[in-house]
């Protein structure tokens, strides 16, 4: 075994090796190896383990791909997915058992109806370069307990991270159920030509739309997990101190290639001086001798990008309040806020997934929900920044995302346990925790019916002559409403429930009428 501490050559799978693993893979999850529990447990198990083995290798990686610091590695990669596995593994036992299904009638019961979680069969998991180890083996964490084969395409733009995953799959888990191809668009391409049962991306809506189209041809399920144009909102009563740390804090980790940090920020303009001095402090708190100097900011991932956000900064009619410098040769982007007043303006039309902050200044908070709902009706991410509860409400009810943090930046995204996906244009599915078995898992609703049913049945068979009306005294349930929609009231159950209400409250009803006597 290769000293965990070095990071092997990255290079691509052959594309003729990969219809055959692709086969391999299925031929395994047909041999029934990888349903049982103690399989699944024993493979995540060792994963940890891996992942244990290649802490400095996998930091390190991470550090030559994208700069990132050792702190964010550990915090959002490495330890997120060991965390994730220890949960995983407390709860595997729990999500797997057969579940009976709720407000089955009485002569339902009788044939035992149950709902059994059955793996999918082989998955394909194509991760991102953001977030190369946590983004990749998030995922491929639940194909394992779920009980499927994976095969795991890590991506190319952060090759060091790439092939350490590689290694961990080829030393730690069963070689003939989950695999690791390595490559850019010819084998991502050649892996889509393949049959799969379910494929899970995470990147671009671009990719994320061929990915769709390319599986709907086979009628293959896909999870896809993509980016949007978030807005934060800055109401005029918000408290724009703890508004800007927060917001600075998610558009500098990971040099702001995060897709669920804020694409641009809606400012009230009663607060706007004040959050812009708050940006300022931030900053300076976060990075005392500049963002360059820090060993705390990370690098942006290559030369394609840098020149792509470059591009965005470069043809923006907005004034620059804060920062602006950049370096092509480390790839660096400092962290820029900018104060624009036009939708159309480069920063606000696309996702910068950098260190850049557009202000867009707002009236009020009806102006801030018109302007985010045009400028993308479905965003991965919503951030309101208000102390009042009742704009909160109407910035939640009124625009949708895939999810929101409510006086925060993406705090709900790093929540290990909590469903997290898109909506719309910002994708589809969802994983983490339990969430991340499901998406593998396949409902299998399952019946038995006895041999001594036969007699009860006959109602179903032909000749239907005379049956008919039999059914009906036995089937047919009347509604509790009237043409209006209305509710009619029920004399008997106003009685009985002393008044109507929920089950809580007539009990305690009851409670204190039996207590009284």
């Amino acid at each position: 075994m290769a000293s965990p501490a070095t990071i092997p050559v990255f290079s691509h799978t052959p594309i003729e090796a990969i219809p055959g693993i692709v086969t391999e893979a299925r031929a395994t999850f047909r041999s029934q190896k990888t349903k049982p529990l103690e399989y699944r447990l024993t493979q995540l198990r060792k994963l940890w383990w891996g992942l244990k083995d290649n802490e400095a290798a996998l930091a390190e990686a991470c550090k030559l791909d994208l700069g990132k610091p050792a702190h964010e590695a550990f915090m959002g990669e490495i330890m997120w997915c060991q965390n994730d596995i220890i949960y995983v593994c407390n709860n595997l036992k729990k999500w797997m058992a057969d579940e009976k299904p709720p407000d089955i009638a009485l002569k339902n019961a009788v044939v035992a109806p149950k709902v059994r979680k059955e793996p999918l069969g082989t998955v394909l998991v194509i991760g991102a370069f953001n977030y190369p180890v946590q983004l990749s083996l998030g995922p491929f964490i639940g194909a394992i307990a779920a009980g499927t084969t994976a095969v795991l395409k890590p991506s190319e733009l952060s090759p060091n991270t790439a092939a350490v995953l590689q290694r961990i799959i080829g030393e730690c888990l069963d070689s003939s159920a989950y695999f690791c191809v390595q490559g850019a668009v010819r084998e991502t391409t050649e892996l889509l030509n393949q049959k799969w049962d379910k494929i899970f991306y995470t990147g671009g809506a671009s990719v994320g739309t061929l990915i769709a189209k390319k599986a709907a041809e086979t009628l293959t399920p896909v999870t896809l997990e993509l980016g949007g144009k978030n807005p934060a909102v800055v109401s005029r009563f918000a408290d724009t101190r703890l508004a800007a740390r927060r917001l600075v804090w998610g558009k500098v980790i990971n040099a702001g290639q995060v897709c669920l940090s804020q694409n641009y920020i809606l400012v009230d303009k009663e607060v706007l001086p004040s959050f812009i001095n708050e940006l300022g402090i931030a900053l300076k708190e976060f990075f005392p001798n500049g963002a360059k100097a820090s060993p705390d900011f990370g690098r942006i991932v290559n030369e394609r990008h840098f020149h792509r956000i470059k591009k965005m900064l470069d043809e923006t009619r907005g004034k620059i309040l804060i920062g602006g410098s950049m370096d092509e040769k480390e790839k660096f982007i400092e962290p820029t806020v900018v104060q624009v007043d036009s939708l159309e303006d480069s920063l606000i039309k696309e996702e910068s997934f950098g260190p850049l902050f557009p202000l867009f200044p707002v009236d009020d908070l009806d102006e801030a929900i018109r302007l985010a709902n045009e400028v993308d009706s479905t965003p991965l991410g919503l951030y309101p920044f208000s102390k009042k509860q009742e704009e909160i409400d109407r910035l939640l009810n009124e625009i949708t995302s895939g999810g929101a943090s409510i006086n925060d930046s993406f705090f709900h995204g790093s929540i290990p346990n909590l469903a997290f996906g898109g909506v719309g244009s910002s994708g589809q599915g969802s994983y983490r925790g339990r969430a991340s078995f499901d998406t593998f898992t396949h409902r299998r609703s399952i019946t038995t019916t006895p041999s001594w049913l036969e007699s009860l049945l006959a109602i179903r068979y032909p000749p239907y002559a005379g049956k008919l009306a039999r059914y009906r005294k036995m089937s047919a349930k009347k509604p509790n409403f009237d043409r209006e929609g209305k509710v009619r009231g029920d004399a008997l159950a106003w009685v009985y429930t002393l008044g109507g209400g929920e089950r809580k409250i007539v009990a305690v009803r009851w409670v204190v009428i039996l207590l009284g006597e």
